[in-house]
């Protein structure tokens, strides 16, 4: 096997250091910071009232002491969930941060990768991510700073059709979603195409480098998956554990 191309790879902490941390909450990326990874990934949602949330469900359950739909809350309602504890007791008190908080936390330290969660349910979610960005003035300083992916190919477009200055991937699980007639199709509007780990192929990363475009796939949580990535000359890999990708 061929020694994999030196070259930067880009360490992208999911949900923040999850696997330290409790997913996206402050502590998850403050973690992430210090652990000197390059970009956070993160989940956005709307609030009843309007409010861009950092959480990945679309319900709150699974990850806070409440129960219900995140749309079915306001931001100061969600802001009372114990968005730690359920990850281990040393993290009680952790909340659901929005993503202005983020940005506050984050501005010049680290790059953020955005998926826009679920955007059938939230209608003018691009409107507002692209509204919440330019009040905060990140892409004036580096507009590389800030990449936006989604499962869904439309919100994609959207997202892009507003801030067409911005990185933008789509996000893959099926093995349909990776053949090389899709690919093409995606490599018209796409910067990047992120697939699960087991779509990974040496095949499937030189076609996408063939169409210029790059990819980070997810969701690294071995040690043993990294090497095989830099194998195939990855350009990123989105890890619950920073650390991992030296």
């Amino acid at each position: 096997m061929k020694p994999a191309i030196n070259k930067k790879i880009i360490v992208i902490a999911h949900r923040g250091a999850a696997g330290y941390a409790p997913e996206n909450t402050m502590a998850s990326f403050q973690l992430a910071i210090e652990m000197k990874a390059d970009f956070l990934e993160l989940d956005i949602q709307l609030t009843k009232d309007g409010q861009l949330v950092v959480i990945h469900d679309t319900e709150v359950d699974r990850t806070s002491n409440g129960r219900g739909k995140v749309l079915d809350f306001t931001m100061a309602q969600l802001s009372e969930l114990d968005a730690g504890s359920w990850f281990n007791a040393k993290f009680e008190g952790e909340r659901i941060p929005t993503l202005s908080e983020v940005f506050n936390l984050c501005k010049g330290k680290i790059g953020i990768l955005i998926e826009i969660k679920a955007p059938w349910l939230y209608p003018g979610i691009e409107q507002k991510l692209a509204e919440e960005l330019r009040d905060h003035g990140i892409l004036d300083e580096d507009p590389t700073s800030i990449i936006v992916q989604s499962f869904d190919q439309s919100s994609v477009k959207r997202f892009s059709a507003i801030m067409p200055q911005v990185l933008v991937g789509l996000l893959a699980y099926q093995s349909e979603d990776v053949t090389v007639e899709k690919l093409q199709e995606i490599a018209v509007y796409a910067d990047y195409v992120n697939p699960s780990l087991n779509l990974v192929t040496k095949s499937f990363v030189d076609t996408i480098h063939a169409l210029g475009k790059k990819t980070t796939p997810w969701t690294v949580r071995s040690a043993a998956e990294v090497p095989p990535l830099l194998d195939f000359n990855v350009d990123g890999i989105i890890t619950d554990y920073p650390d991992y990708v030296k």
